[in-house]
């Protein structure tokens, strides 16, 4: 790899360093005097909050940004990188959020796309291709075939593939930015087994992550950034109040401040026996103004279709949707937002924005009827609701002019919530809603809810992060297979109780009332044949 001495996977020399880098875009300092190091067989892990510079670091070392000032050293000697082609050079790899994969090609096509092997009369050579690629994909343990389309795959699949077409290219740096954000627990394991692999043979990871429960499990080094600058250098084993500390530059006295009601009040949700056929069966339930309801489950178990179907996005088959006790119409979005329903979708970025409209329009938006008059829009309205819950949601931001695409995650969330809190939403359907954020966030959110249900709002919880299900929830719901297999609350609403729903069969032979009886004496799974 140019650039870089080995002197063996376990040398421990460094690969990669990073000196004073600063970074300016309009209106925001995004960098700001950054150092960080990184050693042949280690994972450094890269920490900070969303807005912290993470994010345009990792962009700086792929080619992305051109730094204003600073080194960047690979190996021993200072490099520039201009372009993706020559962090690849210097044998930088780096994995995005958003997979740098094309659809409609194989796996093989995409692990070799721009270098295909070649024959002797330059034409491809498929079968040498195909070989090359079902080696890359035993490395990453993906059984799939080389010639299986991208577009097949799921998530962790795409995430794999990428991996292996870092390996392809003999990366010796690779960068991980939020790799297990979307999987499974069983994924992750298997990440984790390829990242030690990796690790073994003497590649230099940078691993970001917001699940600060990873970094002790797989990190050697962390450095924390806040606020563009790197505040601190510790090691992995550094506890999680002290990483939070440095993150946030303060204390976090409780990860999940839920401040419960002293009793629900009167349903604003009611559910009786919503059906679609392959996706969910006979779903029944009621959240109360006040409440905090958590809907669990495994992936796939039908969770997000449920909360699709709720606000009108997906049709369904059967059963009756109530706010207020009026039936909702099916499939009618707009019928759900007048009823006060407001959703905040799992992908925030492809559902939940319009990321190259201004801040002000992305919040305004749902309530675009409210500030039009005789078919012109007040933007001095706008520009006044706008501003004023941008600073209830502490959006860090240049203006209200600023591009949604240029937010941090989490600041993008907050416009996501802040656009139903315009709206006037009285029922808050938040699928995944802290996913990909940084624990500050994460606080922030929990207490708009706080603020939300003590106001009489209600809030339906998806979360595949079952503390966060369990801290912030005052009942939890369990899905399997497409039905509701039980209602915990209270001290009966464990991890182990959860997982132990999640995992059986939706057809056990159970009483559906006795679940009932056992919880607060609410009829919330009504309509529905709960285990």
């Amino acid at each position: 790899m140019t650039g870089v001495d080995d002197d063996g996977p376990d040398s421990g020399h460094v690969l990669l360093r990073v000196e004073g880098i600063t970074k300016s875009f309009p209106g925001v300092r995004a960098l700001d005097g950054v150092d960080l190091s990184l050693r042949a067989g280690e994972v450094h892990v890269l920490l900070g909050e969303n807005g912290a510079g993470k994010s345009t670091l990792i962009k700086t070392l792929s080619g992305v940004h051109r730094p204003d000032s600073g080194r960047i050293i690979v190996g021993r000697r200072e490099v520039v990188i201009r372009s993706a082609q020559d962090a690849e050079r210097l044998g930088i790899a780096t994995i995005h959020q958003e997979f740098a994969l094309v659809p409609g090609l194989t796996v093989a096509e995409n692990l070799f796309l721009g270098r295909q092997p070649r024959t002797a009369l330059g034409l491809v050579d498929r079968r040498a291709m195909r070989e090359r690629a079902a080696e890359l994909l035993r490395r990453v343990r993906l059984d799939v075939s080389p010639t299986t389309p991208v577009a097949e795959l799921g998530v962790a699949g795409l995430q794999m593939v990428e991996i292996a077409k870092a390996l392809g290219r003999d990366a010796r740096v690779l960068i991980m930015d939020e790799p297990t954000a979307v999987l499974t627990a069983e994924e992750v394991a298997t990440l984790f087994g390829i990242v030690r692999e990796l690790r073994a043979s003497g590649v230099g990871i940078v691993f970001i992550t917001h699940h600060l429960e990873e970094i002790a499990a797989l990190g050697d080094r962390v450095t924390v950034l806040r606020d563009g600058r790197s505040v601190a250098e510790v090691p992995a084993s550094a506890g999680e109040e002290e990483l939070i500390r440095l993150m946030v530059g303060r204390d976090i006295a409780e990860q999940y401040p839920r401040e419960r009601p002293a009793g629900p009040g009167a349903p604003l949700l009611r559910v009786r026996g919503l059906t679609r056929a392959g996706a969910f069966e006979d779903v029944g339930f009621e959240v109360r103004a006040g409440e905090v309801v958590g809907l669990a489950g495994l992936v796939g178990a039908g969770r997000t279709e449920v909360a699709r179907a709720l606000f009108g996005v997906d049709r369904y088959d059967a059963g009756t949707v109530e706010v207020d006790g009026t039936e909702l119409p099916r499939g009618d979005v707009r019928a759900a937002m007048r009823a006060g329903l407001g959703l905040v979708p799992e992908d925030r970025k492809g559902q939940g924005l319009l990321l190259d409209a201004s801040l002000r329009d992305n919040l305004t938006l749902a309530r675009l009827d409210r500030d039009t008059r005789a078919g012109f829009v007040d933007r001095a309205a706008q520009r006044r609701e706008a501003a004023s819950v941008a600073e209830r949601l502490k959006v860090r931001m240049s203006g209200l002019e600023q591009s949604a695409r240029t937010l941090s995650g989490g600041n993008q969330q907050k416009i996501v919530i802040g656009k139903w809190l315009l709206a006037g939403a009285r029922l808050l359907i938040l699928d995944e809603p802290t996913r990909g954020i940084d624990v500050g966030a994460k606080v922030e959110i929990y207490r708009l809810v706080n603020e939300l249900t003590a106001a009489g709002h209600a809030v339906l919880m998806i979360s595949s992060d079952l503390p966060e299900v369990l801290g912030m929830s005052d009942r939890v719901l369990v899905m399997a297979q497409g039905r509701l297999v039980g209602e915990l609350s209270g001290e009966r609403a464990t991890q182990d109780a959860v997982m132990e729903l999640a995992v059986r069969s939706p057809q056990a032979d159970r009483d559906p009332q006795a679940d009932r009886n056992t919880n607060t004496g609410q009829s919330a799974m009504e309509g529905s044949d709960v285990g």
